[in-house]
């Protein structure tokens, strides 16, 4: 286990002075690594071993939240602070998520193998039909040059069941991204948080969404909250839980017809 003053001090290592800019896509969805185009391109990595998690003491938490807040909001490219602002806030509702996942027979099967939206477990999805869940997602990740490996680990919680969880939300993202047809875009990625908002009540949620829409323009403000908000609030509601869904096992079948059967409500225009 590591000292949590070390912890705090770590989110802090990397240089403040960098250049400022804003990524959308790193700023909500917590992205790190070099990203690549096509999981065939590259070595294939073996699972991760997983990361040795850090235990905070309450006043330790309220710490490290602050500072990966403060950390986000000076530099939102760092993914480490967003990360680990995230982790340090959403404790009860990584609690209730790891319940319902239990009370599934589906969740409890993910729980039980722990797979892993890595590049060398859903290499096979860059083969199959663009109709297909799985050719519609490598098709978005390989427009974007995006990689499954992309997401940092999860450090800061207090056991390693709830660290997969957090690991499991951040993963299937891009997932999501693709069953509710919601782009990169800010608009797109804040109406996707608050579909996750609504499913999961992640307080990291509701900080990106109050934390990125001051960036938008009026008028997208305006729309984000008139049009794409409400949507998003009905298209959590009705869909399965996100967290309860074997994903990559469903891969191969029809786009269309996984949304159909999930109850993912798409948006009925086209975002910004």
């Amino acid at each position: 286990m590591h000292c949590p003053t070390r912890a705090l001090s770590s989110l802090f290592s990397g240089s403040l002075s960098q250049p400022f800019s804003f990524h959308s896509h790193r700023y909500l969805c917590s992205r790190s690594n070099p990203i690549h185009s096509h999981p065939h391109s590259q070595p294939q990595p073996q699972l991760p071993t997983p990361t040795p998690i850090t235990v905070l003491r309450p006043w330790e938490q309220a710490a490290v939240a602050v500072g990966s807040a403060v950390g986000a909001f000076i530099n939102p490219a760092r993914a480490d602070f967003v990360a680990a602002l995230g982790e340090t806030t959403g404790g009860p509702a990584f609690h209730l998520i790891l319940e319902r996942m239990k009370a599934s027979p589906e969740g409890q099967q993910i729980l039980n193998e722990r797979p892993r939206v890595i590049a060398s477990q859903v290499q096979h999805a860059w083969d199959m039909p663009e109709n297909t869940f799985g050719g519609a997602y490598a098709k978005f990740m390989g427009s974007r040059n995006f990689s499954p490996d992309d997401r940092p680990p999860v450090r800061f919680v207090e056991s390693e069941e709830l660290a997969y969880v957090a690991q499991r939300a951040r993963e299937v993202h891009d997932f999501w991204h693709v069953l509710f047809n919601c782009p990169t875009s800010v608009v797109g990625e804040l109406a996707l948080k608050m579909v996750e908002f609504q499913q999961t009540l992640l307080p990291m949620c509701f900080l990106s969404v109050a934390g990125a829409s001051w960036r938008l323009k009026s008028e997208q403000r305006a729309a984000l909250f008139k049009h794409y908000g409400p949507w998003a609030m009905r298209a959590g509601r009705s869909a399965r839980d996100l967290m309860c869904i074997y994903y990559e096992k469903h891969l191969h079948e029809d786009l269309d017809e996984v949304r159909s059967k999930w109850g993912y409500a798409l948006y009925s225009e086209q975002f910004p």
